[in-house]
């Protein structure tokens, strides 16, 4: 049998992965919440899908599944104290969306109005796997801008990265 890696050792090598950071939000049946996450990435183009995992004891949880729509906000650099607030520093989601500007999607999802990149999704899956679930959706729509700094974490830490970072090759 092989042997397992503890938590503490995981969660230290996991936080040398450079991350970018994302709200995450829903507006729907249900009501109107949002999380902020690093845990994104894309599945596929064909059709264009993404997946977001969330803390399955979040008391968001079965509002995010019964609305059955998310929209993936990434984060600019000056976006942190946002993050921070829907991290939890701020439990009121009124309070949390009023420190913002919104636009409606056309899932009925909110997107942040300068977000570097903001992914509509339909959730077509969830699955619970550990502590988490894995939120599949598929996007239905993007809005987007053209210039600024992602808001990124490493080491525990936001960490900006330039713009311009050149090339590679010699």
């Amino acid at each position: 049998m092989e042997d397992t890696v503890s938590k503490t050792d995981f969660r230290d090598a996991m936080s040398r992965v450079c991350a970018p950071v994302n709200v995450i939000t829903t507006n729907g049946p249900a009501g109107r919440g949002g999380f902020t996450a690093t845990a994104m990435c894309s599945v596929t183009d064909e059709p264009p899908t993404l997946l977001v995992c969330m803390n399955g004891k979040s008391a968001q949880s079965g509002l995010f599944l019964e609305n059955r729509r998310f929209c993936v906000n990434v984060l600019a650099n000056d976006h942190q104290e946002l993050a921070g607030y829907f991290a939890g520093k701020q439990a009121d989601m009124s309070a949390r969306y009023a420190a913002a500007h919104w636009v409606d999607m056309p899932s009925g999802s909110q997107a942040l109005a300068d977000a570097m990149v903001s992914f509509d999704c339909r959730l077509v899956e969830a699955k619970l796997v550990g502590t988490h679930n894995i939120f599949i959706g598929q996007v239905i729509g993007i809005r987007s801008r053209p210039d600024g700094e992602a808001l990124l974490y490493f080491d525990r830490n936001y960490v900006r990265v330039p713009s311009q970072v050149g090339s590679f090759g010699g």
